[in-house]
């Protein structure tokens, strides 16, 4: 009997996923834990074996699409079988019976356990595709579908009676790009941010360790700040005794945050060697779950692209981010005279709820005065 595999619990709290790609296709034969599809989350990319083996009947949710978990994604069975159970499995919610053999009528019923109506049966739709619509009142029937078969897919729906669909080429977020763009929404919704902004003399310190440097610099800072190292949680301030930094990479994707671990302990030689290691991995797509989450400070860096300075929003659950702007010869006054150093700004973003400005600037004069002295000895 053709059986329906749904998402699965992906751990870290996580209540849904994005299908990113499907390794498989339908009328394909799949063994036993031979790679299936790969979901999106917030945290990485994570490629699921499949648990049945047989032939691919039906994918239910298209790459880009979200699924909640719980969602039945692929149907696997015999050939033959996809008329048997595969388009009627579609109208199962993701409350609905578990995963397993698609029997005969009860594969019509809806999570509410009404029968499905017969409008309904000729919509090719998934359940996520079917919740979007009803949250933004899109009636499916008026709505053509661009999608194998003519399933309608998410695209769909969102752009149905949408003025001026037709200007421009029209894009969906999907990736790593719809979870910064959420991430985003989400601490300038919830955040109330200030940044502060001040100049420092980099003279000497060369670019390619400047990343490592100003990082080491913020972990050695920070147990004298403790309430930048901190998180807001309901209606008490978590102040965390670990160093675990987030650095911000650029990849073709998107931006991702890797962590290094433990940054107070190591060198700025190791910490240059762990940054470049973790950069690699973002941009060649392959860090794991447990190298994205738990960071406790950020810092972000745009090299040669960054402008004069930078309001970052911060990485929440944290509460500040500190960021670098350009490093351009400059002419400074120092004991009377003029003179061209290397310079560049150091910018703090911080969470006006838990960090007062005092103590943000404060610590970011107390980066600014580490990183001085480490180029006065470095020259």
């Amino acid at each position: 009997m053709a059986k329906a595999f749904r998402l699965p619990d992906l751990g870290e709290g996580l209540t849904e996923g994005e299908v990113a790609r499907w390794l498989v296709a339908e009328g394909q034969t799949i063994a036993e834990d031979e790679p299936l599809v790969e979901i999106q989350t917030d945290k990485a990319t994570v490629e699921i074996p499949s648990p049945f083996a047989g032939t691919v009947l039906e994918i239910l949710v298209a790459e880009g699409e979200i699924a909640p978990v719980g969602t039945n994604l692929v149907v696997i069975g015999e050939p033959g079988e996809a008329a048997a159970g595969a388009s009627s499995n579609k109208l199962l919610q993701a409350s609905g019976p578990p995963a397993g053999e698609l029997g005969s009528s009860d594969k019509l019923l809806q999570g509410s356990g009404a029968l499905a109506s017969e409008a309904e049966r000729r919509v090719q739709a998934t359940p996520v595709v079917r919740r979007i619509a009803q949250d933004l009142g899109v009636d499916l029937g008026a709505v053509t579908g661009t999608g194998p078969g003519g399933r309608i897919t998410e695209e769909d729906v969102r752009g149905a009676g949408v003025p001026g669909e037709g200007d421009g080429r029209r894009e969906p977020l999907r990736g790593v790009r719809r979870i910064v763009a959420e991430h985003m929404a989400r601490a300038h919704r919830e955040v109330p941010p200030v940044t502060w902004v001040e100049e420092c003399d980099l003279d000497g310190i060369p670019l390619e360790r400047l990343l490592s440097a100003v990082v080491k610099a913020c972990a050695d800072c920070l147990p004298e700040f403790p309430e930048l190292n901190a998180r807001l949680e309901r209606d008490a301030i978590v102040y965390l005794e670990r160093y675990d930094m987030g650095i911000a990479v650029q990849t073709d994707e998107g931006l991702v945050v890797p962590v290094v671990r433990d940054a107070a302990s190591k060198s700025v030689e190791e910490l240059g060697e762990e940054i470049a290691r973790l950069a690699e991995r973002a941009r060649a797509r392959a860090l794991e779950a447990h190298e994205l989450r738990d960071s406790t400070f950020t810092v972000t860096s745009a090299g040669k692209l960054a402008g004069l300075f930078q309001t970052p929003i911060v990485n929440h659950p944290e509460v500040a981010i500190l960021s670098v702007g350009r490093v351009a010869p400059r002419p400074v006054v120092r004991d009377g005279e003029i003179v061209v150093r290397a310079m560049g700004t150091v910018a703090i973003t911080f969470d006006h709820r838990v960090v007062d400005g005092a103590r943000a600037a404060a610590f970011g004069l107390a980066v600014i005065s580490r990183l001085q002295s480490a180029r006065a000895r470095s020259t």
